[in-house]
């Protein structure tokens, strides 16, 4: 049997595994926490926390919700080599983690199984869910262009080792996916990202690829370069065979029209996936929907936090799968096989379906701005930013958005300094069509706003091209792994690029 039937054969019988999950979700849930509890009690945060006691979801609500801060000691442990802390198998494998920009970079353990069982297996189920959405394609003929991140692997132990969540992937990838992935492995860990882009261009050009996978921005800087190099008007010139653009890690919105000019194409497709460090959690299942389907066994076991009570929420009012509600913000809570218990991701998404679990990442715990009450998350800001740029014409790169606190009889109001690929044709409309869809979208902000009693409307600066990478490369944050922050409830970020912007003359 050819390579790309069987890998096909593979893949169909997989789905009929993602139907079941989908039809049992309880079922296949309770397995996930039942298999987790045996695992867990055989280690030393298990046995401090009487897993073996432990019988339903009633008992698990006991253990105390964790942070990064709270269980970085026993992190830190498993790194020096002491053995079954937070999961019975050696933990060889840390991921650093930085999230957005805030703070320092985290290290979250990858055990073998979160490995194959999660990580491997949400790449596998991406290609298994497409085949099944568009029949008789022959993926597996080409390359697979993949945008990895940019940590090298870096010794922590005698026996443990640390690097961008990517960089471990392609460290330890099955022999089936690295037959067939693009560019080289030295060329993909490389940590200098201008040469990094260059060398990926230079050795891809003549290669057939069919699929790519990467955050939207970084992506797009590799296109133009290969453009560029080429003399090529667009990617498919280029690469003829592409058809299939999986990407994660930011809203895909802003940058869905400039794909569209650069791969023009109709039967291009674009593909979403929600995963992180921690695990893999979501993919867009279905056709001409943004939704993305929960995947339930993967060695995850999921609870949920209600963003109204996130603040004052004790351990015993976090809710299972079973109980969510539809349209509600929550705050994602996942206990997995890398060893995690109880952990708040820091993710927010809202449900949109039942049956099955599909859902929408809404935003970040703490990537909101609420200084007057009003209650912004990414979702509205990107959907904002989306509908400006169609209507105005612009195109943007990057964007943070933090707020202008009141001062003596001055309103509050939102400061946005955009990066734009391409101006708008008038910039006063943008900042309209940007307000009058934040009000459409969000009541609160809307009631803030009204007669500019307590907001005023969006102060829009704009920053040029570069100037986002510049102020990453400042912090030591230029990477794949490494995202803008959104927004924020102080200007912290927001001073530091407008001060770089204004002396290096970067300000439009």
């Amino acid at each position: 049997m050819p390579f790309n039937s069987f890998f096909a054969w593979m893949m169909n019988k997989r789905i009929h595994q993602i139907k079941l999950f989908c039809k049992y979700p309880s079922e296949v849930q309770n397995d996930v926490f039942q298999n987790l509890i045996t695992s867990g009690s055989k280690t030393e945060f298990g046995r401090l926390h009487s897993f073996k006691l432990i019988k339903n979801h009633r008992d698990f609500k006991q253990i105390p919700l964790q942070t990064y801060e709270s269980i970085k000691p026993w992190i830190d442990r498993s790194i020096i080599g002491e053995k079954s802390i937070l999961w019975p198998t050696a933990t060889k494998w840390f991921a650093k983690s930085s999230g957005t920009t805030t703070g320092r970079s985290k290290l979250i353990p990858v055990t073998k199984e979160s490995l194959e069982e999660c990580h491997y297996k949400g790449g596998k189920d991406l290609l298994a869910l497409y085949y099944n959405n568009y029949p008789n394609r022959k993926l597996y003929k080409g390359k697979h262009l993949i945008i990895g991140g940019s940590s090298k692997i870096n010794q922590l132990s005698v026996d443990s080792y640390f690097g961008d969540l990517s960089a471990i992937i392609v460290k330890n990838l099955p022999w089936w996916a690295e037959i067939r992935r693009t560019p080289s492995r030295d060329i993909t860990l490389m940590s200098n990202w201008n040469e990094k882009i260059q060398r990926m261009a230079e050795s891809t050009i003549n290669e057939d690829v069919y699929i790519i996978a990467g955050v939207p921005s970084w992506t797009m800087v590799l296109m133009h370069k290969v453009l560029e190099i080429s003399g090529r008007k667009n990617l498919k010139e280029v690469w003829p065979n592409l058809e299939l653009f999986m990407h994660g890690g930011v809203s895909f919105e802003p940058y869905r029209d400039q794909f569209k000019r650069l791969i023009p194409d109709l039967n291009m497709n674009y593909v979403e996936t929600y995963n992180a460090s921690e695990g893999f959690f979501g993919i867009q299942d279905q056709i001409n929907s943004d939704e993305m389907l929960l995947m339930l066994d993967y060695g995850i076991y999921f609870e949920f936090i209600p963003m109204e009570s996130f603040n004052d929420v004790k351990s015993n009012e976090v809710i299972s799968l079973k109980n969510i509600e539809l349209d509600q913000n929550y705050a994602v809570v996942i206990s997995t096989n890398g060893g995690l218990w109880r952990y708040i991701l820091g993710d927010t998404i809202r449900f949109t379906s039942r049956r099955p679990y599909r859902f929408k990442i809404t935003g970040r715990t703490k990537s909101y701005i609420n200084c007057f009450g009003e209650e912004l998350i990414i979702e509205n800001t990107e959907s904002a930013i989306a509908s400006a740029c169609l209507k105005t014409g612009a195109e943007i790169n990057e964007y943070t958005v933090a707020p202008i606190f009141m001062e003596s009889s001055n309103n509050g109001a939102h400061e946005w300094v955009i990066e734009f690929k391409k101006l708008p044709k008038e910039i006063e409309r943008f900042i309209l069509i940007l307000d009058e869809t934040l009000r459409e979208l969000n009541s609160d902000y809307d009631a803030k706003r009204y007669n500019n009693l307590v907001l005023s409307k969006p102060v829009v600066n704009s920053v040029s091209k570069g100037t986002f990478n510049i102020w990453l490369k400042s912090i030591d944050k230029l990477g794949g792994q490494n995202k803008v922050p959104r927004l924020s409830n102080d200007r912290f970020f927001l001073e530091q690029i407008v001060k770089l912007s204004r002396n290096n003359n970067l300000y439009r």
